[in-house]
């Protein structure tokens, strides 16, 4: 039987014959590390493991620093900080306290490496007793409008302390618009907007929850974060951050939305954002500690597909292992 001229496998021969051919390649200025910032008093060493994210800690302001600079010499792309607050009231009022543990760590980690981006998630949920991403109304219902006049008043906050991108998370409309136009009167014209565009109500979020403590004391989120199975609601949502000003947009969860974030990169033409989520992160934590899979092999797959699909940056629990792994 003669065999076509065209033989696939000729260029996978060896590994240096791949590498040459190699369409996507993953590195560690592409990969940006979560952490969590937090208020409470923590052990001698600045850390409180998370139990459902194995080898992820809340950390004092001080070892957010120390992590930082590890990050940093790492060569990753930047740092994404959450906060984590003793705490809550009605409306996460604590979210904007100039003295707040996120305010804290963006400035001591800008002193300490100045060159390495630093972005804030902008939301309500970790600072409100209710768990909720805003403020809500009597029927317990979020009211967008006052919501939004609150994220824009947080995101100043960590404007003010030097975050070089604020990203707002709550999925309320207009928030971009309301972000971008007080960012701009309080004359921090070259601080970025990373919008959580199309952020889908997933069940991969549960670890995150308890590493934040924002549960939603009631209800769930579907109100205001997208169906999982509505792409082109996506994409609008995406194209809409656009028109409001934002500099970059995110797909989140990650796994599960390669298309949308395909789509989206093609459809906006901005840099696009993918977060790796804490759910899709432990899953591959609990199957490598079980023996079902090499967790090195998947993560760096996973990081490589996500980079493939569309995605300039990834968000990542693994990103510094992965910077890592790669360096070796």
């Amino acid at each position: 039987m003669a065999f076509p001229h065209t033989r696939m496998r000729r260029m996978r021969r060896t590994g240096a014959l791949r590498g040459l051919v190699r369409e996507t390649e993953l590195s560690a200025g592409r990969l940006v590390a979560p952490m969590f910032v937090t208020e409470a008093p923590v052990s001698s060493s600045g850390r409180e493991p998370i139990e459902t994210m194995p080898g992820v800690a809340r950390l004092s302001v001080s070892a957010a620093v120390e992590e930082a600079r590890r990050i940093a010499d790492l060569g990753l792309g930047g740092v994404m900080l959450f906060g984590v607050p003793a705490h809550t009231d009605a409306d996460g009022s604590g979210a904007w306290d100039e003295d707040g543990a996120v305010q804290l760590a963006v400035g001591a980690i800008k002193r300490s490496t100045p060159d390495l981006v630093v972005m804030t998630d902008v939301c309500l949920c970790g600072y409100t007793e209710h768990g909720h991403c805003g403020v809500l109304r009597s029927d317990g219902s979020v009211d967008n409008d006052a919501t939004i006049e609150l994220l824009a008043r947080v995101a100043c906050s960590h404007a003010r302390a030097g975050a070089d991108l604020v990203a707002p998370s709550d999925m309320m409309d207009g928030r971009v618009g309301a972000i971008r136009t007080e960012l701009d009167a309080e004359g921090h014209t070259e601080v970025g907007i990373l919008a959580y565009s199309a952020k889908f109500a997933s069940a991969f979020y549960g670890p995150f929850r308890d590493a934040a403590n924002s549960a939603p004391a009631f209800g769930d989120r579907r109100a205001y974060q997208l169906d999982p199975a509505n792409g082109r609601e996506a994409v609008r949502e995406a194209m809409l951050d656009v028109d409001e000003g934002a500099d970059m947009v995110m797909v989140k969860p990650a796994l599960a939305y390669g298309d949308l974030i395909a789509a989206i990169k093609r459809s906006t033409g901005l840099p696009v954002a993918a977060y790796n989520v804490s759910g899709e992160y432990a899953m591959v934590k609990a199957a490598a500690a079980a023996g079902y899979l090499d967790e090195r092999e998947a993560a760096l797959e996973i990081l490589t597909g996500l980079h493939r699909a569309g995605a300039d940056i990834v968000i990542s629990y693994h990103a510094a292992d992965a910077a890592r792994w790669l360096a070796e």
